[in-house]
């Protein structure tokens, strides 16, 4: 196991490496100059090129590439262009508002998703099957972003119970926590549907073992066999399914925000992709990058603590 862990964390670095050299490149792609963004639209072309030059904009694109991976293994990942803060600052300063909001859309997508998920396949081909497919259907066609303007339309603007702007950095996650229930709510209610199908599915195939038959010919009651064999025995295709959707809401959040007001990830992401702040952006993803990697290491070691035939070499 430990030797599994450090191969692991090298594919990790590996991994890293090369995201790091895609998201540059891929940001050197954007339409425009950080450095005419900066001064503005009439700026003077002596000034231009002077800033340019004092950015290393001038030079080669691999030049500019191993200057900012030298830094960020001396731990500094940059200076914002645009606010001449450091990057990791910015990102810190948002990281706790799409972490809040990713952690409880899953933990929704977790509360409703696999009850659902267990019910439909517990009650196989019965109207409450049909039912939760039928909405587990819609759930997916639903784009977040449409269903928390649905949201904020029914429960900030109609019935005026949930905020819908007005969220500060400077207040504690708790005293904002309501501005988090509506952007929450619509980022989990989509991610549950992904849930409980996959519940459903898993559940299917256990419930159709010998050793399931067994358990009732034994006389076990239904919930002691949902519970204590079913359910352990399907757990790891929904982890897997659970560690994806994690990822998805981590990067997802950039069209919640704006439309719920949020200062996180997401939002920082626009305006620094309309300031051309490349540093930022860079960052930014970089951050969701080894995060969602994190996530999937974590659920690679999962699968060996919850299925004890699965050795690791």
């Amino acid at each position: 196991m430990y030797n599994y862990m450090i191969k692991r964390s090298l594919n990790l670095v590996v991994i890293l490496l090369i995201l790091s050299i895609v998201v540059f490149l891929y940001i050197h792609l954007i339409p425009g100059d950080p450095a005419a963004v900066m001064l503005g639209s009439e700026s003077n072309p002596k000034a231009l090129q002077e800033l340019r030059q004092q950015l290393g904009l001038n030079d080669p694109l691999y030049v500019q590439y191993f200057s900012w991976i030298k830094q960020v293994f001396q731990g500094n990942i940059g200076m914002s262009l645009h606010s001449h803060m450091p990057v990791a600052e910015l990102i810190l300063q948002r990281l706790p508002v799409t972490l809040t909001l990713s952690v409880a859309a899953f933990a929704i997508s977790i509360m409703i998703g696999i009850p659902l998920g267990i019910v439909s396949a517990v009650r196989s081909n019965t109207f409450t099957d049909y039912v939760v497919t039928i909405l587990s259907l819609i759930g997916l066609s639903i784009p977040e972003f449409w269903a928390g303007l649905l949201l904020v339309m029914l429960f900030s603007v109609k019935l005026n119970l949930l905020p819908f702007a007005g969220y500060s950095i400077d207040m504690n996650i708790m005293q904002n926590i309501q501005y988090f229930i509506i952007p929450a709510f619509a980022m989990g209610l989509i991610q549950s549907a992904i849930v409980s199908r996959m519940t459903r599915s898993s559940f299917l195939d256990v419930l159709d073992q010998d050793y399931i038959r067994t358990a009732r010919a034994k006389g076990l009651k239904q919930s002691v066999i949902i519970l204590k064999h079913v359910l352990k025995n399907s757990m790891l295709p929904i982890i897997t399914v659970l560690g994806i959707n994690f990822g998805i809401l981590l990067g997802g959040t950039v069209v919640i925000e704006i439309v719920c007001n949020l200062p996180g990830l997401g939002s920082l992401t626009v305006s620094s992709i309309m300031n051309r702040d490349y540093p930022v952006i860079q960052g930014i993803l970089m951050y969701i990058a080894f995060i969602y990697l994190l996530v999937n290491f974590i659920v690679d070691i999962l699968y060996g603590l919850l299925d004890p035939r699965i050795h690791y070499s």
